[in-house]
């Protein structure tokens, strides 16, 4: 018998919790993939709850492991800040924070402190469809599993999807003091101008509203006590990357390219800004280095092979590594469940988060 998200779901409504209500219907059920005999899912619980249901957690893997065909199951279980609110998970229709995003710049002047982070490392590149996002998510979450309390910022205002690559639910809510407060996803407090809008609201803005909305973002959020701030760049060398350089002290900044000429010469250009801004470079990654096939396990360069190395190696840069064009990392983000979640082993999420804590955190 083929192994279905039915199944697996009707397995987990034998869970049942305090408020009388079943694991599904809780809507803690998030990203549930099914893959031949592999299963993976997330527990997304409110943080006043998550410490205690570990056991349900172990308990649900096992249940799901005895389905007839599975022969893995992995869950994993995190804490969603926001639902501290009164919103459950998954309810979008909770009301929308009610400081409001987009205002113009202040006119404060000079690099300020964000409370309670102690470093801030951006990550860019200087063209758009390269990866920013996919390797800012997976590395916040490399960090955390090596006990960096680590969060992320999606500061691509225009276009945000760090809420659906990390699997955020819901809207974020403001305290009592009018701050923003993140979600915890992954044990990685997020933030992203997605997680304030409706699901298709676009926002159509001009820079001093970008630059307003970036700076409410840092500053307006309360971030708690972090170790290391990821901030995921727009592509490009525009308002919202000068914005930051200009508005805190960044520790450092991770460039992102694919193998190709044309992608390049856009990644010159960020690693030149960067050096411009006085912002040091802690590493170079190649992405969709090579296509690793599903079903033999072969390497073929689509795009090229080692220019971004060569790139480093040109600019005295540290090359950090190359991530393959893969099926499994593309199906991680599009299920909200980054890749560094399930499989620590992927090397170069594992060498950025590691070149981050010798070069920044040390």
């Amino acid at each position: 018998m083929a192994v279905s998200k039915d199944i697996v779901l009707s397995r987990l409504r034998q869970f049942g919790l305090a408020d009388g209500r079943n694991l599904v219907e809780s809507g803690m059920v998030r990203a549930l993939s099914v893959e031949g005999s592999k299963v993976s899912f997330v527990l997304e619980a409110p943080s006043s709850l998550a410490q205690g249901m570990e056991p349900i957690r172990a308990a649900a893997q096992s249940a799901v492991e005895s389905i007839p065909g599975v022969e893995t199951a992995l869950v994993v279980l995190t804490a969603h800040a926001g639902s501290e609110s009164g919103a459950r998970p998954g309810d979008e229709k909770g009301p929308p924070p009610s400081l409001k995003i987009g205002r113009h710049p202040s006119g404060d002047k000079g690099p300020r402190e964000v409370t309670g982070v102690r470093k801030i490392v951006a990550v860019g590149s200087g063209k758009g469809g390269v990866g920013k996002s996919t390797v800012a998510s997976n590395l916040a979450v490399a960090l955390v599993r090596r006990n960096v309390r680590a969060g992320l910022l999606d500061a691509d205002i225009l276009g945000p999807s760090m809420h659906k690559l990390m699997g955020a639910i819901g809207r974020a809510a403001t305290s009592d003091d009018k701050m923003i407060r993140p979600l915890i996803v992954h044990g990685v407090r997020m933030m992203s101008i997605g997680l304030l809008l409706k699901p298709d609201q676009a926002v159509i803005w001009r820079g001093p509203m970008l630059m307003g909305a970036l700076q409410q973002l840092l500053f307006q959020v309360d971030w708690g006590d972090l170790d290391v701030l990821i901030v995921d760049l727009p592509p490009g060398t525009g308002d919202v990357q000068l914005t930051l350089c200009q508005r805190v002290h960044l520790a450092g900044a991770i460039i992102v390219c694919t193998p190709q000429d044309v992608a390049l010469i856009d990644a010159r250009r960020a690693i030149s800004m960067f050096q411009r801004m006085k912002v040091p470079i802690a590493g170079v990654i190649e992405n969709m280095s090579y296509f690793e096939c599903p079903k033999c396990g072969g390497e073929t360069h689509v795009f090229g092979h080692g220019g971004a190395k060569r790139e480093a190696e040109r600019h005295g840069i540290p090359f950090i590594g190359e991530i393959p064009l893969s099926q499994n990392i593309m199906a991680a983000g599009e299920s909200g469940m980054p890749i560094a979640v399930a499989d620590p082993s992927i090397e170069a999420f594992a060498r950025a988060a590691d070149r981050i804590i010798e070069s920044v955190l040390a």
